[in-house]
């Protein structure tokens, strides 16, 4: 079965939880929500998926697993037992997010969520972003505002914001990144098919980390894309997220 880029995309972000063991997985995005599901049904049987509210579900629709009341959400959150993957406005090469505005936040072109929880997560427990559309207007030098805490500011507040810091992966609708490099500033890890090299950097408003060889992203197997297709997603919302 030949899979559409956008399943290469659900099975990116699954990867995030591979061998995460008993955390809080918290997808935002219709493909992170599916990749987070594809994880649990597979190879990450120990993730603890919600609602939104108060309950532990299951990989399939309509499964109840359990109970999670709000204050043990708060511990699992502040203790680093849990992995969200948020979207993005802007992200810079350290890691630094922001969902809150464009422009000088003084007086913005354009207000977008707020802070919101950005700070929080991102200090407090493993981090990593689903970016739908892979632009410069998304990868740029600088971020307008903060929100999501980067390697270069987490480093610069000391050893208190830095125990469960980790941005662990960034996956586009072209490729998965990562901060795997000496001084922690964004790196190509894979390249999903039909995508090139110059492309992504084309794509990118800051000098990219490429490895002398980038492996493509590895592909679904019949059995993620049978669940991907008959079961997380039957309708398909994910092509409604990635086009391509």
């Amino acid at each position: 079965m030949t899979a559409t880029r956008a399943e290469y995309c659900v099975v990116a972000c699954a990867e995030v939880w591979r061998g995460a063991g008993e955390i809080l997985a918290s997808p935002m995005g219709t493909v992170p929500g599916i990749g987070a599901r594809l994880a649990k049904a597979t190879f990450s049987p120990g993730l603890l998926l919600t609602d939104g509210e108060a309950m532990l579900v299951g990989a399939e629709p309509g499964v109840v697993e359990g109970w999670l009341p709000y204050r043990r959400h708060l511990a699992l959150v502040t203790g680093g037992r849990r992995h969200v993957m948020m979207g993005a406005a802007q992200l810079d090469r350290h890691g630094n997010q922001n969902i809150s505005c464009i422009g000088d936040w003084k007086q913005p072109l354009r207000q977008l969520l707020g802070v919101r929880g950005a700070p929080v997560n991102t200090l407090n427990h493993p981090t990593s972003y689903w970016i739908p559309r892979h632009t410069r207007r998304v990868f740029v030098e600088r971020v307008d505002m903060v929100c999501g805490v980067g390697y270069d500011r987490a480093a610069a507040a000391g050893p208190s914001a830095t125990r469960y810091h980790h941005i662990h992966r960034v996956v586009t609708d072209l490729a998965v990144l990562d901060f795997e490099t000496p001084d922690r500033t964004m790196r190509l890890r894979s390249l999903h098919p039909g995508v090139g090299v110059d492309q992504v950097r084309e794509a990118t408003g800051f000098p990219l980390a490429v490895p002398d060889e980038v492996p493509y992203t590895r592909e679904p197997t019949p059995e993620e894309l049978r669940l991907i297709r008959d079961v997380l997603d039957p309708r398909g919302a994910r092509h409604r997220e990635v086009r391509a």
